[in-house]
């Protein structure tokens, strides 16, 4: 027995409408989505790279000291007051061949406990080996001399490498050849590049290490106003030396002198 047409049609519509919406309520299907990303970065923090991953930066090399270049001579006259006798009883106390790690701050220790200022004739190897120990000596009021780049005898040798001697040592106004070796051409060189040749009147010759009294008795004897008295920073053990310049300074500084520096 079938249903009569005009009831059939509601019911089927009805269903119909079920099935739809039925389906509309099913959960979407995720499978074929993208994963989300594990860590989710910040837009503010830094970025930074791993400990493992950080670039290594090379050690600096030590440069090694060299001679510096030549400089060239100029026709320029320095002219400066040497007349050392003018100011009284003033001696003038000189350092040859430092600086030198132990002993040039054993002896600047020594004349600022006089209050006594110096000249420091320094070579240039040396120098270039310890420019700390030169800026320590300038700043405490003392001054600095040319001494060759490395104490050759001046005179024995040919004519660029007697200018290169001069010419590469410390920047000064004053010159000492190296064992008081010089003559006309050693003096005419260093006065091209502006450098005085400056000797000395008193030898305490504590190079020698004759011992501290000799040393002591050398300067106590020698000092007179104006003299220039010739001592060593460097070149070897100058324990005698800082022994014997305490002493004499001691004894000096009784008798009424002061010490100065040359105006190199």
């Amino acid at each position: 027995m079938t249903r009569p047409p005009g009831k059939l049609l509601p019911l089927v519509a009805a269903l119909l409408c079920g099935a739809v919406l039925a389906q509309a309520a099913e959960p979407a299907d995720h499978s074929i989505t993208a994963a989300a990303p594990a860590v989710k970065a910040s837009a503010h923090a830094p970025l930074s790279i791993p400990v493992t991953q950080q670039p290594v930066r090379a050690a600096p090399r030590k440069q090694r000291q060299q001679r510096p270049p030549h400089r060239r001579a100029s026709t320029t006259a320095v002219a400066d007051d040497w007349n050392l006798t003018k100011h009284g009883k003033v001696l003038y106390l000189t350092f040859d061949d430092g600086p030198q790690q132990e002993w040039t701050p054993k002896v600047l220790r020594v004349l600022a406990k006089h209050r006594a200022k110096a000249t420091f004739f320094v070579l240039g190897r040396e120098a270039a080996a310890h420019p700390d120990l030169v800026a320590l000596t300038r700043a405490a009021g003392h001054r600095i001399g040319n001494h060759t780049w490395d104490h050759p005898v001046l005179t024995k040798l040919a004519p660029a490498e007697l200018r290169r001697e001069i010419s590469t040592g410390v920047r000064s106004k004053c010159f000492r050849p190296p064992f008081r070796d010089t003559n006309a051409h050693v003096e005419a060189v260093a006065a091209a590049y502006h450098q005085r040749q400056v000797l000395w009147d008193i030898d305490t010759k504590d190079w020698s290490r004759p011992g501290t009294a000799k040393v002591e008795q050398a300067i106590l004897q020698g000092a007179r106003p104006g003299a220039i008295i010739l001592m060593h920073d460097g070149g070897g053990n100058r324990a005698e030396t800082v022994s014997a310049l305490d002493s004499a300074l001691t004894e000096l500084s009784r008798q009424g002198y002061t010490y100065r520096a040359l105006p190199c």
